[in-house]
């Protein structure tokens, strides 16, 4: 279990130790033509996206498929076009660029007929007036699913496929909870059933609601944009930016666990991993199933034996080599529970047997220490702490390069809750923490609270519990977000 961290030690004179603090400041990411700035809108509109001229993934032109009702198609497709041309600014919410030939993310969008699937007045109907929640929500997945496949089967297919859906199938269909003798009590939800249903055909996809096309949707229109189309340019195959500076030859792998859907086996989980190289690009693999139960083992957090931690380690340094077409030099494992003994040793077995140099970090979001400034501003985002053998990192917080906070709340440090390997540095490792918060390809937000490594595990947890064991799912994680 993790142990609460213990308050400074005080000195026989009565004085508090010393608490060492540092400033890390803020990452650089890497844009088109080797372009460098700390901001990813600002990079995209000053340099374009990094793979326009870095990798020869670039979606010169994107053919963009859609789904919906005959007007949600024909407003998402109206929306789509006018802000792909750009969109105005404000004090607090910098100018999209466009997705233009010419600037913003350098690319074309191609719609036509042949790529959308209409929902019908009648097939709807049929949907929504099912009474059963259950049933109304399997009847709405296996509508689009018909959709789908209907896409997949034509001479040209589209690369990316916007969902529109109404108000209606939102309120009627966006979650379903019921209970089944064979799972016990289930919650299903909309989004992340049609993300696993889409990837059996393997089709990138974006799910728009009503109110964002429009209007009634409050959010700065620039800022819509900016989320919307940096997705968009990711699930195209190509990527906005890349991390700058980061260690050259090293795998950065993420370790969580999720429950399979329904709660009549409690004490299952299924482990996950994800992993990353210098560049930013990921993988994403499921591991294997096993029981759990906290109250046998003192401890919410899920933690493998040996053998798991092994067979789930060599599963990711396997097909990292596989798929990223190179051994990692390096190893750097993030987790957000401290690594139990037998779980150490396993993940260590593999690595040692592979690599030469290895981390394992387990990184702890905490509310219990913060510091408190002097001044109206917040702590700075990169402001390292530590006392005894702790060590604190703000990922939030105030950024003095732009002068400017995102952030809604009192900003709260990770805790560094345990390292194992000592192969690099702490300033090091922290450095990498905080250039790995700044890859979350699935928004243009500057950064965020967890490094990516384990920022998705929920949120592609919460996917895959939609993907069937006999069903191997796909390790992009542009099928994900």
């Amino acid at each position: 279990m993790t142990a609460r961290p213990a308050p400074p030690s005080v000195s026989p004179a009565g004085s508090p130790s010393l608490i060492a603090s540092t400033y890390f400041p803020e990452p650089l990411l890497q844009f088109a033509d080797d372009g460098l700035h700390i901001d990813p809108k600002a990079g995209i509109a000053r340099y374009g996206p990094r793979s326009w001229t870095a990798s020869g993934r670039h979606p010169t032109r994107l053919r963009v498929g859609l789904i919906g009702t005959a007007e949600l198609v024909e407003a998402a497709r109206t929306w789509m076009r006018s802000r792909a041309e750009g969109v105005r600014g404000d004090v607090n919410n910098p100018e999209f660029p466009g997705w233009m030939p010419d600037r913003g993310f350098f690319s074309s969008l191609e719609f036509d007929d042949a790529w959308n699937e209409e929902l019908g007045q009648t097939e709807l109907r049929q949907v929504l007036e099912i009474k059963s929640q259950k049933d109304r929500f399997h009847a709405a997945l296996t509508l689009f699913e018909t959709k789908f496949r209907q896409l997949a089967e034509r001479d040209s297919v589209p690369d990316y496929v916007v969902i529109a859906l109404s108000d209606q199938i939102v309120a009627r269909c966006g979650t379903a909870d019921y209970t089944s003798k064979e799972t016990g009590a289930v919650h299903r939800d909309l989004r992340r059933a049609l993300k696993a249903s889409a990837m059996k055909f393997r089709m990138p996809t974006q799910i728009v609601r009503a109110p964002t096309l429009d209007g009634r949707d409050r959010t700065p229109p620039s800022r819509i944009a900016w989320n919307f189309f940096t997705a968009m340019y990711c699930k195209a195959g190509g990527y906005p930016w890349s991390p700058y500076g980061l260690t050259p030859g090293t795998c950065y792998v993420g370790i969580g666990f999720y429950r399979p859907l329904g709660s009549a086996a409690a004490t299952m989980q299924t482990s996950l991993v994800q992993a990353f190289d210098e560049r930013g690009e990921g993988l994403v693999l499921r591991g294997h199933e096993f029981e759990w139960d906290p109250n046998k083992t003192g401890s919410r957090s899920p933690h493998l034996t040996a053998d798991g931690a092994h067979q789930l380690m060599a599963l990711v340094l396997e097909r990292y080599e596989s798929v990223m077409k190179q051994t990692p030099a390096r190893v750097v494992v993030h987790k957000t529970s401290r690594y139990w003994p037998d779980e150490r040793d396993g993940f260590r077995a593999v690595i040692e047997s592979r690599v030469r140099r290895y981390d394992l970090m387990a990184l702890e979001a905490q509310s219990r220490v913060r510091l408190i400034t002097t001044s109206k501003y917040p702590p700075l985002r990169g402001t390292r702490f530590s006392f005894g053998e702790l060590d604190y990192l703000y990922t939030t917080g105030y950024i003095p390069a732009l002068n400017e906070f995102h952030g809604m709340h009192v900003p709260a440090p990770l805790q560094v809750a345990d390292h194992v390997g000592q192969d690099s540095s702490r300033d090091t490792l922290l450095r990498e923490v905080l250039a790995l918060t700044k890859l979350n390809w699935n928004s243009a937000a500057l950064g965020g609270l967890l490094p990516i490594t384990i920022k998705f595990s929920g949120l592609v947890g919460e996917i895959m519990r939609e993907i069937p064991a006999d069903r191997e799912p796909l390790p992009q994680f542009k099928f994900y977000i």
